[in-house]
């Protein structure tokens, strides 16, 4: 597959897979731009195309988020967001997980992947996001109950 049908087959879902890893439509949009103009000059040289933006998308926004904490002095409050359908009220709650937690959970049931590809996307070895998945639906469960 070429760059230019990789792009207009993949945007708008690694668009999704940002937004729900960022909360953020902003954020989704300058990460999923700036992973395709890296990878570009590169395309040829990636064998499995999907997998790899995923990573790269997953990276690209904990690494844009750790670099807003540095440079936040004070919380900022920030305006409501419109949430797509598929967000429903259980969101808030995802949200409130950690970084690595909520990554775990929108890749496995937002992405519908394996909990091993998961771990792949995320670097991390497969029973410890095992772990990082049992946490979050063991935090989830309380907020709901």
């Amino acid at each position: 597959m070429d760059f230019e049908d990789a792009y207009r087959e993949h945007r708008l879902a690694l668009l999704r897979l940002a937004y729900l890893v960022s909360g953020s439509v902003e954020v989704s949009e300058d990460v999923v731009q700036s992973v395709f103009t890296s990878v570009h000059p590169r395309w040829d040289q990636i064998d499995t195309p999907l997998p790899y933006l995923k990573r790269a998308v997953v990276n690209a926004v904990k690494d844009g988020q750790r670099r807003r904490l540095r440079l936040a002095a004070k919380p900022v409050e920030r305006p409501p967001v419109v949430l797509p359908p598929e967000v429903d009220e259980t969101w808030e709650h995802v949200r409130g997980l950690s970084w690595v937690q909520r990554a775990v959970v929108v890749l496995h049931y937002y992405e519908d992947l394996p909990l091993n590809e998961v771990a792949a996307i995320l670097g991390r070895p497969a029973p410890t996001v095992r772990s990082d998945h049992r946490r979050a639906l063991a935090k989830l469960r309380k907020a709901l109950a």
